[in-house]
């Protein structure tokens, strides 16, 4: 096959991986000594490369299936020409072709420009169903090869063969049947020998096939002959079965042979209509997946219809995978297409990925895409029911229209997208009209994201210290750590504005352990004036998960000699909503290890009781929003005095934010909260300057006039 040209059925399956997998580049590589030769590719503009280059030299080392999730990680490939330069592989996944001898040809392979994080079992199963489907065609290709030779050889190689072989003459009496054509139709060597060949084809194509016998007995060729078909057989037990058909003619002396090379399509019908559906279908929701309404977009967009597309994404959907489960999340992801297929309007609903969907309407009115946008928020928003127990999430949509805010599908979606980003910040459950104006927005979050990334390499990040006092008495028991950032040119900036967007980048980690380094060597120097002296650090969500927080932990403590009780993690409840067996064992090692956890801004979220016996938190911090008004608001005060009684039954430390005047230091001092922090005693400074005002300060001098930051 090396050297051949290109053949549809090969190419076919290449478009269809390339469809299932969402990759650019998928290939069909054979490999010889010095290169490799692709029988079919997608993607790249050559037909074959140097051996000492290709993955594939590596895959066919592996019986089963070699991934690559980034190229540029492994030491293997980092170098490798085709890395560093065009095409630019940064993933792979390559199946080794083998033959049903056990020889391996080459592989089927899978590449994409970006790296991934997985390759799941279901993944594998199905490049290797298409790696099957691949070596299906091939073997045909190769009984086809054997017919062109001595027919002792063929016979030799037709006895092994997988699949059906039968020759047979112009009398239509069988002269070759294999042990594969015993079990394909049920009839032994001797029961065939008594019969024609008639008893093998079904009444679909039994005029084709008298007239086939008429060619072949006035001497005339076969209309069949050097063709693959797909037709269908028939058992001995009368049942069909779809086939796939080569025939061949050859003389012999006097007379002239058909070679029929017969192979079952049953399972590779079943395996194609089941990747196909893949490749097309979301197998949860079994709405249009992103590749099938794409498509459908770009149609349309193609022919210059009109039309409207609604952007839908879930609101709280995180909360119910986090606090019921994953069952709970994909019944509702169900339930919600399934509302979303009572729209009637819609051309095509369909699922891209997480708890995002889409719509697409026909027309471009806007007020009838608004209309739809709202009725299917209020019909979202109807509560779910999964076992009994209601669940509650609702939807924010983003609208564009076609033409009015792009041609192109990339142009449309995003402005969608935009419209959707709009939709959310104005609060949940809403719907947004793409405006121009969106995209100047975007253009400046995009900017300033790249700033961000920046921010950290070029040192413009400092840390500042708020000073956390006793309540009673102002001494100084410790600070919090924050994070502020220089910028260049709209000056210091408050984590308000940025760390939102920083905490989801991927330096995130690598910001986080550099604050909870410098945050513990800055607090074993202070400790060496103020003994009992504490530190909090924020941590992001992001080192919970990277399953490296407890090293970095021990080790900043090691490295600066500070002893864990001087350290005090501050925690926020969506760490702790995971619930997972692995954060749980996290916060007991670090607790084992001594160090403090605090449960930061309590009661200002869902956090219920049994989330305080469950994880080892040693305080809680009354979040500002309950003591700005504790001395005046009945409410609060009580919300505020409920917490102190829990802390104390708990066992837990307490600490109060936001602490500004007088009156709220003396309620929190008379209902028994220890420790305070807040503008009344001091706002977040540098460390020179926290070194200069406050701990050589007395402790009585600690209170400060409020101020702002």
């Amino acid at each position: 096959m090396v050297d051949t040209p290109p053949e549809e059925e090969f190419d076919r399956l290449v478009g269809l991986a390339s469809r299932l997998f969402d990759v650019p580049i998928v290939l069909v590589s054979l490999l010889e000594r010095e290169r490799q030769f692709f029988k079919a590719y997608i993607g790249l503009d050559t037909c074959e490369t140097s051996r000492d280059v290709s993955f594939c030299a590596h895959a066919i080392m592996h019986d089963d299936i070699m991934v690559v999730l980034d190229a540029a990680l492994d030491p293997r490939f980092s170098r490798n020409p085709l890395v560093i330069g065009p095409p630019f592989i940064r993933f792979y996944a390559g199946k080794p072709l083998s033959a049903p001898n056990g020889a391996k040809l080459g592989t089927l392979c899978i590449i994409d420009t970006e790296p991934r994080r997985e390759f799941s079992p279901e993944d594998r199963k199905n490049l290797t169903d298409l790696a099957l489907l691949v070596m299906d065609r091939m073997e045909m290709r190769r009984l086809t090869y054997a017919r062109s030779i001595s027919q002792s050889r063929f016979e030799n190689i037709a006895a092994t063969s997988p699949d059906a072989i039968i020759c047979s003459n112009a009398e239509r009496e069988v002269t070759f049947w294999n042990r594969a054509a015993e079990q394909l139709f049920d009839y032994s060597v001797a029961e065939i020998s008594k019969l024609s060949t008639d008893v093998l084809v079904p009444d679909s194509w039994r005029a084709l096939y008298q007239q086939e016998v008429e060619h072949l007995r006035r001497g005339e060729r076969l209309e069949l002959a050097g063709r693959t078909v797909e037709l269908s057989g028939l058992r001995k037990d009368g049942t069909e079965f779809p086939a796939e058909l080569s025939l061949s003619t050859w003389d012999e002396g006097n007379t002239t042979t058909v070679g029929c090379i017969v192979r079952d399509l049953t399972e590779r019908r079943q395996n194609e209509q089941r990747l196909l559906r893949l490749a097309l279908l979301d197998p949860l929701t079994e709405l249009p997946n992103r590749g099938a309404w794409r498509a459908r977009l770009t149609e349309m967009l193609n022919a210059e219809q009109p039309l409207s597309v609604l952007l839908l994404d879930l609101d709280g959907f995180k909360e119910v995978n986090d606090t019921i489960g994953h069952a709970a999340g994909d019944a509702v992801l169900c339930e919600v297409a399934s509302r979303l297929k009572s729209c009637h309007e819609a051309v095509m609903v369909g699922r891209l990925g997480g708890d995002e969907f889409v719509a697409l309407l026909p027309g471009n009115d806007p007020h009838f895409a608004t209309a739809i946008a709202k009725r299917l928020g209020d019909l979202i928003a109807q509560p779910f029911d999964f076992l009994g127990r209601r669940i509650d999430v609702g939807v924010s949509i983003g609208v564009a229209l076609a033409p009015q805010h792009g041609s192109k599908p990339e142009d449309v979606l995003g402005a969608a997208d935009l419209a959707l980003y709009k939709a959310k910040a104005a609060g949940r459950g809403g719907y947004q009209l793409f405006a121009p104006s969106f995209r100047e927005v975007a253009v400046a979050r995009r900017r300033f994201e790249q700033e961000l990334r920046s921010a950290f390499d070029e040192g413009q990040f400092e840390l500042y210290y708020q000073p956390q006092v006793s309540t009673v008495s102002g001494s100084l028991t410790g600070a919090e750590a924050l994070i502020r950032w220089h910028h260049p040119e709209r000056g210091l900036l408050a984590p308000a504005s940025f760390i939102d967007v920083l905490s989801k980048k991927p330096s995130a980690p690598a910001i986080g352990e550099w604050i909870l380094r410098t945050a513990c060597q800055q607090a074993a120097e202070w400790r060496r004036h103020h003994p009992d002296f504490r530190i909090g650090v924020n941590v992001f969500d992001v080192q919970f998960q990277s399953g490296r927080l407890f090293t970095v932990v021990k080790n900043a403590l090691s490295d600066y000699a500070l002893p864990p009780q001087a350290l005090e993690l501050e925690i926020v409840e969506s760490n702790l909503l995971r619930d997972d067996a692995s954060t749980l064992r996290l916060l007991q090692n670090l607790r084992a290890l001594g160090v403090g956890l605090a449960f930061d801004d309590y009661g200002t979220g869902y956090a219920s009781l049994s989330l305080l016996k469950r994880f080892p938190v040693t305080r809680l911090k009354i979040d500002r929003s309950f003591i700005r008004d504790v001395d005046v608001d009945p409410e609060d005060a009580a919300v505020v005095k409920a917490i102190i009684y829990l802390a104390q039954n708990f066992g837990l430390e307490l600490i109060a934010e936001g602490v500004e005047t007088e009156a709220q230091r003396t309620f929190l001092a008379q209902h028994g909260c220890k420790e305070s922090q807040g503008y009344l005693f001091g706002e977040p400074v540098p460390a020179d300057e926290f070194s200069k005002s406050l701990l050589a300060s007395s402790s009585p001098a600690l209170r400060e006039t409020p101020g702002r930051s």
